[in-house]
C-alpha cells in the first residue's frame, strides 16, 4: 500500500511541479528561492494529508497550504541574507520582449502589494479560482476575499500606471 501511494504522490508532483512553484513564485513576490521553501513545506504537509486527499482535490490542498504559508511567512522578520538569482536575459526579438518586459513589470508590482491582497489576486486571476475558492484558501469570509482581491487590482492599477485592462 505504501508503494502505491508514493507512486501517485509522485506522479502528482511530477505532473504538477512547475504550475505550482510558478503559484509560490508570485505569492512569495519573485523570490524564487523562498518559493521553493515555501513549495517544499507545502509538499511535506501534502505528502502527510495524501491519503485523504488523494482522491478528492490535491491541488487545491496544496494552493491552500501556499497561501496561508506565503501569509504566515511575509509575517516573519528576517535579518540573514537574501540571496538573488537574476542572470542577464539574451535580448529576445518582437513580442516575445514585449510579453517579457510585461510579465516582469507585473510581477514586479505583485511584489509591492500586502501579503494578503497579492494572495488573493494570483489566486483569483491567475489560478481562476472562484471567489469562494479563494476564501477557502485563505481561510477567510467570502467578503473579505472579494474586498482583498478589489484592493490588490485597484492597487496594481495604480503601479503599472492603468496599462492593464480591464477583462469584460
Amino acid at each position: 500500500m505504501g508503494q502505491v501511494r508514493a507512486d501517485a504522490f509522485d506522479r502528482f508532483v511530477a505532473a504538477r511541479w512547475s504550475a505550482l512553484l510558478h503559484l509560490a513564485h508570485l505569492l512569495t513576490g519573485g523570490d524564487r528561492h523562498r518559493a521553493e521553501d515555501l513549495l517544499q513545506e507545502a509538499l511535506v504537509k501534502l505528502w502527510f494529508a495524501w491519503p485523504r486527499v488523494a482522491e478528492q482535490a490535491p491541488e487545491a490542498y496544496v494552493r491552500r497550504v501556499l497561501a496561508r504559508a506565503a501569509a504566515r511567512s511575509a509575517r516573519r522578520r528576517w535579518w540573514g541574507e537574501r540571496p538573488v538569482e537574476r542572470l542577464p536575459e539574451l535580448p529576445a526579438s518582437g513580442d516575445v520582449a514585449a510579453a517579457v518586459e510585461e510579465r516582469t513589470r507585473l510581477e514586479a508590482a505583485l511584489a509591492l502589494l500586502p501579503v494578503r491582497q497579492r494572495a488573493a489576486v494570483v489566486l483569483r486571476y491567475y489560478q481562476d479560482l472562484s471567489e469562494v475558492q479563494v476564501a477557502e484558501a485563505l481561510g477567510c469570509p467570502v467578503g473579505t476575499a472579494r474586498s482583498l482581491t478589489s484592493r490588490g487590482v485597484t492597487r496594481l492599477r495604480q503601479l503599472l500606471g492603468d496599462a492593464i485592462e480591464p477583462v469584460k
